[in-house]
């Protein structure tokens, strides 16, 4: 039976939960204004990377407070099942 899904806020949560699946901080390119990251997500190696670009950490948690996201996730070892949601709901 699966987990069901967790939300949190917090930074080291997100950054650990993505390095033990060899995820990286990534925006959808085209999204974004001049430097400024776009539409965040977690890029896996062998998902649609094509239309991802790498971004730093940093740079992918102040877009996140900036937008007010939670991360909504599965805390399975193997699952990649992530979203990011509102804050407010």
């Amino acid at each position: 039976m699966a987990e069901s899904a967790k939300t949190t806020t917090d930074h080291e949560t997100i950054k650990k939960w993505a390095e033990a699946r060899q995820g990286k901080p990534a925006t959808v390119k085209g999204t974004g204004k001049g430097e400024e990251a776009g539409l965040l997500r977690i890029n896996f190696p062998g998902y649609a990377e094509d239309n991802l670009e790498d971004i730093s950490w940093e740079e992918f948690f102040e877009k996140f407070e900036e937008k007010k996201l939670a991360f909504l996730y599965q805390d399975e070892k193997d699952s990649h099942f992530s979203k990011l949601v509102n804050r407010e709901k």
